[in-house]
């Protein structure tokens, strides 16, 4: 109990590793985690971030946006930073401890599904019940004043790009299990150039939107999911080039490398919401799929 009295948390590294620093006590495969900012840190950053949002889309300021941005990147730089130290340096992942990280980051991308189905039912309420408003007197889907993309121009190509990620990020999975970090690092260089080629696409194609995001319920709904699609994919392309790192540096074994596992996670999980959007809102949505109705 000495280290607790001093106001410092034993630590430990590994199945066999003593509660106590002087070798008594029973041992155990938890990892007693350090006091970290990164939490109440991240809490800001998110918030600021918000924040920067809203005076974005209410007033087109976008000095909180961008500094809002940044302090998350710092914050999952920070974070991400101990925790590879964690694993890789002071060996604390134990396979309970991993039990754990697998659970939290499965309640994760749990929380993101809902964050995004928001999104889905503000559009499909738009498009399934369209609202009489003075830009949409007839009150149809999409609104007459607003000229859609074409779904099978650069949408499906943005489309094969992330599915052609998929594939590569799966393919890296393997080479990993295999022992052969080489080739890992190369399908994990591919997924990175693809994630970054996505982005430029779809900056690509808000440069060339024949609307604005304040123009009406097409364009909100539009620029809503699509850009928080978009901000997931940097974020995921980040954590991706961050593993592509480690791998390159021996950080992954066959048997561990739950820190790859993952980002594959939430790779796939990106690929699948977009596979949504694209049928729902570029494909069924952009086309009067509620013309019917």
């Amino acid at each position: 109990m000495a280290d607790i009295t001093h106001g410092h948390m034993p630590h430990t590294h590994g199945p066999q590793t003593h509660v106590s620093g002087s070798g008594e006590g029973i041992p155990q495969p938890y990892h007693l985690v350090r006091p970290s900012p990164w939490p109440l840190l991240g809490a800001f950053a998110g918030g600021l971030l918000a924040l920067g949002a809203v005076f974005y889309m209410h007033y087109s300021s976008w000095f909180l946006l961008i500094l809002g941005f940044l302090s998350v990147l710092a914050v999952m730089f920070g974070w991400w930073r101990d925790i590879i130290k964690e694993a890789v340096v002071e060996k604390a992942h134990t396979p309970i401890v991993k039990i754990g990280l697998r659970y939290g980051m499965a309640l994760f991308i749990a929380s993101e599904v809902m964050f995004f189905a928001a999104f889905f039912w503000a559009f499909y309420d738009a498009a399934l019940f369209p609202k009489v408003f003075p830009e949409n007197p007839q009150g149809v889907w999409p609104p007459p004043n607003i000229k859609t993309f074409d779904p099978f121009h650069l949408p499906f190509m943005m489309t094969v790009i992330l599915l052609l990620s998929g594939v590569t990020v799966t393919w890296a999975h393997h080479e990993i299990i295999a022992g052969n970090n080489k080739k890992a690092g190369q399908a994990l260089g591919l997924t990175v150039l693809l994630g970054v080629m996505f982005t430029f696409f779809q900056g690509w194609e808000y440069s060339h939107a024949a609307f604005g995001f304040t123009e009406g319920i097409y364009p909100s709904t539009f620029f809503m999911a699509t850009g928080f699609h978009g901000f997931h994919v940097i974020v995921g392309t980040i954590f991706l080039f961050v593993c592509w790192i480690r791998t390159m540096k021996g950080h992954f074994t066959p048997d561990s490398h739950f820190g790859f596992e993952a980002a594959a996670w939430y790779w796939h999980f990106v690929d699948v919401v977009w596979l949504f959007l694209f049928v729902s809102i570029y494909w069924w949505g952009s086309a009067g799929g509620a013309g019917a109705h």
